[in-house]
């Protein structure tokens, strides 16, 4: 199965990476949401993974991007975030099948849960 992450620190996205290549995802990684934007767009993942602060394009604005380019999106994103106030999360109300996961994730929770939803 193929995974895009984005998230723009190179020491957890390679920690993270390495994880899920051990679980069986094909993992691609970029550093910034244009970057994965641009990756999916081109050839939709099975799954995408994306931090919220990252430069040049933000994982909201990523997530915004994909629900106004791929309004029939059928893949699942998992936003990683240390915000947990609900406030901040308005802007996912009404895109489809998105989630979150609180920092500092858990690589066995993220694998546990890509594992469920993709197997469901």
């Amino acid at each position: 199965m193929r995974l895009i992450l984005a998230d723009d620190e190179a020491p957890t996205a390679r920690v993270m990476s390495l994880a899920l290549q051990k679980q069986g995802f094909d993992v691609e990684v970029y550093y910034n949401g244009k970057d994965a934007l641009d990756a999916t767009l081109a050839n939709p993942p099975d799954v995408l993974v994306t931090d919220i602060e990252m430069p040049v394009m933000t994982g909201q604005e990523l997530c915004e991007q994909l629900a106004q380019q791929m309004p029939a999106r059928t893949f699942p994103v998992y936003v990683i975030t240390g915000v947990t106030d609900l406030v901040h999360r308005k802007w996912t109300r009404d895109m489809a099948d998105l989630h979150f996961l609180e920092k500092p994730v858990s690589i066995r929770r993220l694998s546990q849960e890509l594992e469920r939803r993709l197997n469901s």
